[in-house]
């Protein structure tokens, strides 16, 4: 079973118009693959071991490749223990996953060895990898592999009092921008132009809770951040250049599953999170239109962690979650008006 839900984006659309499922677990991750396009069967759980993995992130880039980052430790001799940073990739649904090449550390002095956060990571439309870390002196850490192949070294893009998850996202013209959550407020990186270096951090006076900022291209080349307030508890939404928008519920206080998609024509960013009881929920509101209303609808099942969504193979949106018991279900949306989800398939 699994041991809890990733981070990012861990249901994921195939080239072939499957889905693919991924999920941590004790020494390494499960994954389960759609048998055929739209489902409903699933194939697995399909073990890819990964010893001493504590954190496992998922993204894809554009062109359906899904990569895998994880944090690793390992005890060494004289009961020390070495961290890094490691990945790996799945270029096809359902086949196997290449071998996992660690990415080092970041810090060289052995005494700061132990500390880089959990890494996330954006892949930009031409392919570049881009992976971050909070660093040992709690600022942004940046590691990224070009098309070719070849991983640059890290770079130290400075700031500090970072939260431990980065939220970075690829841009369709090709720039990588990052929000994080920090003691002063927000901070926030860009870049000026698709492959180049990454200016900032710029600080804003907001207070989003820790671990909850999630992320959506909701323009052209432009991004909307979703977060829980710190002081208020409520969910949010943020561009730059303006103040938050309240969504008009209160929920835990993890990250939130973001998707963007036509329902009954019109285009909504679709936000997937979990009550304080651990119920998961479902809101729906038109993009960039938070201040005309989001809707929430509580679904009656229970999760650990923070849901996640997708479209699967013929365009129906598809929100996923780990049970208390650590199996995965999915449901999809019925070809109704509105967004209504069908009945939950376990795993």
């Amino acid at each position: 079973m699994a041991s809890g839900a990733a981070h990012g984006n861990w249901l994921t659309l195939g080239k072939d118009g499957r889905l693919s499922l991924y999920a941590p677990t004790d020494g390494g991750l499960l994954r389960w693959t759609e048998t055929t396009r739209g489902g409903p069967g699933w194939s697995g759980p399909h073990f890819v071991a990964a010893a001493g993995l504590t954190h496992l992130t998922v993204v894809q880039g554009a062109d359906t490749y899904v990569h895998l980052l994880g944090r690793r430790e390992r005890a060494g001799a004289g009961g020390s223990r070495s961290v890094d940073i490691v990945h790996a990739v799945q270029y096809q649904s359902g086949l196997a996953v290449s071998d996992w090449r660690s990415l080092g550390n970041p810090h060289q002095a052995r005494e700061q060895g132990g500390e880089p956060g959990p890494p996330t990571g954006a892949i930009a439309p031409d392919g570049t990898v881009h992976v971050f870390v909070r660093g040992a002196h709690q600022g942004l850490m940046l590691r990224r592999e070009a098309p070719n192949g070849k991983w640059r070294a890290w770079e130290d893009l400075r700031g500090g009092g970072i939260d431990a998850l980065p939220t970075p996202v690829a841009l369709a013209g090709g720039r990588v921008e990052v929000c994080v959550a920090a003691e002063t407020g927000v901070l926030v990186w860009r870049q000026l132009e698709p492959g180049g270096d990454f200016v900032g951090p710029r600080g804003f006076a907001l207070r989003p809770s820790p671990g909850t900022v999630a992320v959506l291209e909701t323009g052209p080349d432009r991004a909307t951040f979703f977060w829980t307030d710190a002081e208020s508890g409520g969910a949010a939404a943020w561009r730059a250049g303006g103040w938050p928008a309240a969504l008009g519920f209160s929920p835990d206080r993890v990250p939130y599953g973001v998707l963007r998609a036509s329902v009954d024509g019109y285009d909504c960013v679709i936000l997937a999170c979990r009550d304080h009881d651990g119920t998961a929920v479902l809101g729906v509101g038109g993009t960039e239109s938070e201040t005309d209303g989001f809707w929430w609808y509580a679904l009656a099942e229970s999760c650990q962690g923070a849901p996640t969504l997708a479209l699967d193979g013929r365009g129906r949106v598809v929100m996923a979650l780990i049970g208390p018991d650590g199996a995965p279900k999915v449901a999809r949306q019925e070809e109704v008006s509105g967004l209504t989800l069908t009945h939950w398939d376990r795993l």
